[in-house]
């Protein structure tokens, strides 16, 4: 077992080692939000009406929230890396029966089985991530591997759009395995073991994941990402049907919502690391704002893509933050607490699938971002609350954000070699 710091290997090495792990998250990120820019083809080819086929993004939201941890649990002694490798490798095998899924049914399977596995790949990858850097740059090397997610909706989801859009839905998802072979062989060359962020075995590692203060964390991580998703699932019909957007130039405005989200994700990573409640808190204002926006200039093309650059910024610049306060409040528990916070954001990304087909149908699409604004607004509260939890060994009379956010940005990091 390895014995390594959290210096990690050398300059270059973890350099490399965090551009494989911002790979595979491009790969899972691409996997999972791709589904939205081939919903129609996917429901106009199965005989499945739309709000049917976008129980596809629930179906993957639920195996990332709930398959997850589960299949973490049942590893959780197991190396970072070795889980790295295995998470990798049966996503790409998933994608694949996707591609053969001629019934609704079997598609959603697969897709309950790429979300668990995504899960597990998005915890460890946390874990080994704040392992390769110093203590003070956790948020940036969470930062990386969000990014990869974040740079998925800039590449991965246009283009797996048009790909699906002159090739059929199913070279989507084709295209995604191979990319995930790519990805794997990457970080079977670059990734070294190193120290993760939790110690102990489940039962240990459970008492501090599952502690209050880190529940309290991840109920507002469901509510903020909840928010968005009532919004976003139906974004390609929205965008269609609303805003007078041609199909083909949907492509292009997800574009522009990836690009944004890629900008906030990368400036989020470093923000965590100076304060990250108060990150959290001004990206849920700006969220508030741009869907406002979405909805009042729905019939402005021109303005509807300045709201989505406006949310693109926020929605995915907060997931560092997000996960670096899960990670922390947890302290031991950080391993299976990494996971955690991907089932958290995806159980909201779920509940907001599921509540945007109900405002599709009861109140037809031009009316589905006014429900997620009201949502956000729900969340700011939440949000705005969490500012007061402390990291474990911090005072808990500590009276400024910026000191707590230090703490958690030099809390010792220790785990299994």
């Amino acid at each position: 077992m390895s014995t390594a710091t959290t210096t990690g290997p050398g300059e270059r090495r973890g350099k490399m080692a965090l551009a494989s792990l911002g790979l595979g998250a491009f790969v899972i990120g691409t996997a999972e939000l791709v589904i939205v820019g081939v919903l129609n083809l996917i429901a106009d080819d199965l005989d499945v009406s739309v709000s049917t086929a976008g129980l596809l993004v629930t179906a993957y939201a639920l195996g990332v929230s709930i398959g997850g941890p589960v299949v973490t649990a049942a590893t959780i002694r197991m190396p970072r890396r070795v889980l790295l490798w295995a998470a990798l490798g049966v996503f790409v095998l998933g994608n694949l029966v996707a591609v053969f899924a001629g019934m609704f049914g079997l598609l959603v399977v697969a897709r309950v089985l790429c979300g668990a596995l995504h899960g597990l790949f998005l915890g460890a990858s946390s874990a080994v991530a704040t392992g390769l850097v110093a203590p003070e740059h956790r948020g940036q090397a969470v930062g990386l591997v969000f990014g990869g997610i974040s740079v998925s909706t800039v590449l991965g989801v246009p283009l797996g759009t048009l790909l699906g859009q002159n090739l059929g839905w199913q070279a989507t998802f084709a295209g995604v395995a191979v990319l995930g072979v790519v990805a794997l062989a990457a970080i079977l060359v670059f990734v070294p073991a190193v120290h993760g962020s939790g110690s102990g075995g489940l039962g240990a590692q459970a008492r501090h994941a599952f502690h209050p203060r880190v529940l309290a964390m991840l109920a507002s991580s469901v509510l903020l990402m909840g928010s968005q998703f009532i919004a976003f699932t139906y974004l390609a019909p929205f965008l269609e049907d609303v805003t007078g957007v041609s199909s083909g130039a949907v492509g292009t405005f997800l574009l522009v919502f990836g690009v944004f989200s890629a900008i906030g994700t990368f400036a989020g990573g470093r923000l965590a690391d100076v304060n990250a409640s108060a990150t959290l808190f001004v990206g849920t204002l700006v969220l508030i704002v741009a869907l406002l926006g979405l909805y009042v200039f729905r019939g402005n093309p021109v303005l509807v893509g300045v709201a989505l650059a406006g949310w693109g910024v926020v929605g995915f610049g907060v997931t560092p933050a997000m996960q670096l306060r899960v990670i922390s409040l947890a302290g031991e528990g950080g391993d299976l607490a990494s996971t955690l916070g991907a089932s958290a954001a995806n159980v909201g990304v779920a509940a907001g699938a599921a509540v945007g087909g109900w405002a599709l149908d009861a109140y037809g699409v031009a009316d589905v971002p006014l429900v997620a604004l009201i949502a956000a607004v729900i969340a700011l509260p939440a949000v705005w609350a969490t500012r007061f939890l402390k990291v474990p060994g911090t005072t808990p009379g500590a009276a400024t954000p910026v000191r707590t956010e230090r703490e958690d940005a030099t809390a010792p990091v220790t785990a299994r070699g």
